[in-house]
């Protein structure tokens, strides 16, 4: 699985941080590939977009991308990510390079196979091209970011988990509890503002720590959560995967 973090644009309300600002980063390249159909946003970017400075055209098998430092962020517009996007991954073979989906399918279980997955996931009709721009620029820094429908899926499929099983009280739900019990108070409240998409700068900003205080307590929370890193950790609080740990 690529490990990455969950962002949700809803709960985005402050500028990029430093460290994602076009005056620290070099423009990006970006692969735009169609499975099916035309790519919805034709003139993107624009020749001022301070994050993306082109945007090229592929078609299926994209044998481009095996080519290293091609492209920075491959965009996949398909109907059905569950055929498509194994597809586009076969053909990448050993290039690592983070992928945004943009598809009108909306079910809980394509987003969170999806997200699984390490890929961001724009809804169509659920996002802007600014929104777009943001997503592409959080994927060079290992975010990994859902529009707002695709991230209501995505906790939505962690809440039928929990409701699974007589009463309304799953094996899986309390198998959750019990592992975010291991938790200290602030270890959740960490946790609870990375799973709404927040880095950890704003996490410290809302929080009162400093930034590598916020790491530290990241560092801890994985190795408690048993988990891969952010991605992992924010399914796992979520309910979305199984949690290993009682």
């Amino acid at each position: 699985m690529r490990t990455s973090r969950l962002v949700d644009p809803s709960s985005r309300t402050s500028s990029p941080s430093p460290a994602s600002s076009p005056a620290s980063s070099p423009r990006l390249s970006v692969a735009l590939a169609c499975a099916e159909g035309e790519w919805p946003h034709e003139g993107w970017p624009e020749p001022d977009d301070p994050y993306v400075e082109r945007a090229l055209r592929l078609d299926p098998p994209y044998r481009e991308l095996r080519e290293q430092g091609a492209v920075d962020v491959v965009v996949l517009r398909c109907e059905e990510p569950a055929t498509a996007f194994p597809v586009l991954l076969k053909a990448m073979g050993a290039v690592s390079v983070p992928v945004i989906v943009v598809s009108p399918r909306r079910d809980t279980e394509t987003v969170v196979e999806v997200f699984r997955g390490g890929a961001g996931y724009l809804v169509e009709g659920d996002y802007c091209t600014c929104m777009l721009a943001s997503a592409v620029m959080a994927a060079t820094v290992g975010h990994t970011y859902l529009s707002p429908i695709a991230c209501a899926a995505l906790r939505e499929g962690a809440q039928r988990v929990s409701r699974e099983g007589a009463g309304g009280v799953s094996v899986a739900g309390v198998a959750m509890e019990r592992l975010r019990s291991l938790l200290s108070p602030r270890e959740r409240q960490i946790m609870e503002l990375l799973s709404t998409g927040l880095g950890a700068q704003e996490i410290g900003l809302r929080l009162t720590l400093s930034e590598k205080t916020v790491r530290n307590n990241l560092s801890n929370i994985y190795a408690k959560l048993d988990a891969r890193g952010s991605t992992d950790a924010v399914l796992r609080w979520l309910g979305a995967t199984p949690a290993v740990r009682t």
